[in-house]
């Protein structure tokens, strides 16, 4: 099971009569609330979060084993207040304080934001695409020959449609791994992430020729926006070691993490990407691996004693035919991992989806129900597990006081989920988007009862189609 101890960078956990009791200090009002169901009103562009208390949750999963029973931290009957961005408190009756907003969640779960290690959002463009091919098929047939025919504006509507996808279905915070692109679709494609509310990393990939870009994209476009965060994004090889060598010292610079693909289709092993990293000085905690299915025993060694960090991707390894990662090796030897939906070949955003089938991979590879991840060892990895893996354990991934407040409320009252049994394992094996329920994104509704705030999904998608026919028309 993956490790429940905090990262380094994870501050001491509150103690626990402190937190029930509704920690943070905060000003508690005297007079009685009205609880009303929260109707959808616009999401707001400036000026502090408004303070909002989640009341009565059937069940809320904390991730702080400090916070509740289990190593998740569960209570029952109990209370979520977000105020100033930030978690304010967590336990059963809790006050609400002066002018807050009290939305009734009575009956329903309550977890941290869903952490997408690993996408490309642009790739919502191919969809479905050479749905017959491998990796590298699929790459040539689709990824490479579709990205060229993309412009600034059109990126923009493709970014976007995936990145409201995303979050409608439970993520707050996103990592996009970025082709290499201009600096005007740059400014399109961070305009589109901006605009979801989605809490995101832009690791950009550039060509040699174009590394001074990095840094003018980290301080023109993302370093102004409160919830972006840059990665710099590499291609390892020994054929590369010397774009990956520049890449590194860029990064080091910016004080920034490498993100690259690893030993995703077992040809990648002629290109060493092992030994690349190794020989380029990236290979450490500040490396951040996609996939990483074709590791031997000595690799997954070097990994775990680096500190390296992995995004898993099981819809998208499964659709390529690519393989299967060696998850209880990595639990056993305390690598840090995450889950992604790798864009295009995961064809849609659904972590649940992602959730079940690294489950159900490696049960049925192993023939053993209970092998890592066990449902509660994914739920992890969905959440602190992935904000680990990104060194942002300290903000978000547990309902933990202090930290940002990403919140998810579920609804289990539909056809799919009910009746009650296990809700843990209800999450896992039947959740799906649709559950989603309340979205908020450091203390803003991000979505409300079912539906994105302040978002003309129709207009999106017929956005998202008029770009896809300019793009085949150019083909």
């Amino acid at each position: 099971m993956t490790p429940t101890t905090s990262s380094p960078t994870t501050p001491r956990p509150p103690r626990r009569r402190t937190v029930l009791a509704g920690i943070g200090a905060v000003p508690l009002a005297t007079g009685a609330t009205t609880v009303t169901r929260e109707a959808p009103r616009p999401g707001r562009a400036a000026g502090h979060a408004p303070t909002t208390l989640l009341r009565g949750a059937g069940l809320v999963v904390t991730m702080d084993p400090a916070l509740g029973a289990g190593d998740l931290g569960t209570l029952e009957h109990a209370d979520v207040l977000m105020r100033d961005g930030r978690i304010a408190g967590v336990g059963r009756r809790l006050p609400a304080p002066a002018g807050a907003r009290v939305v009734d969640v009575s009956g329903m779960l309550v977890l941290p934001g869903f952490v997408d290690l690993h996408n490309h959002l642009w790739q919502s463009s191919i969809r479905g695409g050479c749905h017959t091919q491998d990796l590298y098929g699929w790459l040539a047939g689709c990824n490479r020959a579709t990205l060229p025919r993309i412009g600034p504006q059109d990126m923009y509507r493709f970014v976007r449609l995936a990145a409201l996808d995303a979050l409608q279905a439970g993520v707050t915070t996103l990592v996009d791994w970025v082709h290499p692109i201009p600096f005007d679709t740059s400014e399109q494609y961070i305009r589109a992430l901006d605009r979801t509310g989605l809490r995101f990393v832009y690791a950009m990939a550039h060509n040699t020729a174009d590394l001074d870009l990095v840094p003018r994209v980290k301080k023109e476009l993302l370093d102004p926006l409160p919830l972006a965060s840059a990665q710099v994004a590499v291609h390892a090889g020994m054929d590369r070691l010397d774009p990956l060598r520049r890449s590194r010292e860029v990064a080091r610079d910016l004080g920034l993490m490498i993100n690259s693909h690893v030993l995703e289709h077992r040809g990648d092993r002629a290109q060493e990407p092992i030994r690349s990293l190794r020989t380029a000085d990236a290979f450490g905690p500040d490396l951040l691996m996609n996939h990483a299915i074709h590791l031997t025993d000595d690799e997954i060694a070097q990994v775990a004693e680096a500190d390296v960090r992995v995004a898993h991707c099981p819809l998208s390894n499964m659709r390529l035919g690519s393989g299967i990662i060696r998850l209880p090796e990595f639990a056993r030897r305390g690598v840090r991992t995450g889950l992604g939906h790798d864009g295009g070949t995961n064809d849609t955003s659904d972590m649940f989806g992602v959730m079940k089938a690294a489950v159900g991979l490696q049960r049925a590879l192993h023939q053993n129900a209970e092998v890592h991840p066990t449902i509660p060892a994914v739920l992890r990895m969905a959440t602190l597990g992935g904000a680990e893996c990104l060194h942002m354990a300290d903000q978000v991934g547990s309902l933990t006081p202090g930290k940002r407040a990403d919140v998810l409320v579920l609804d289990p009252g539909t056809l799919n989920f009910a009746p009650r049994f296990d809700w843990l394992g209800q999450i896992v094996l039947n959740g799906q988007p649709g559950n989603v329920s309340h979205v908020y994104v450091d203390g803003r509704a991000r979505k409300v009862r079912g539906e994105l705030v302040d978002v003309d999904t129709a207009e999106v998608v017929r956005e998202a189609e008029r770009a896809a026919a300019r793009v085949r028309a150019g083909a």
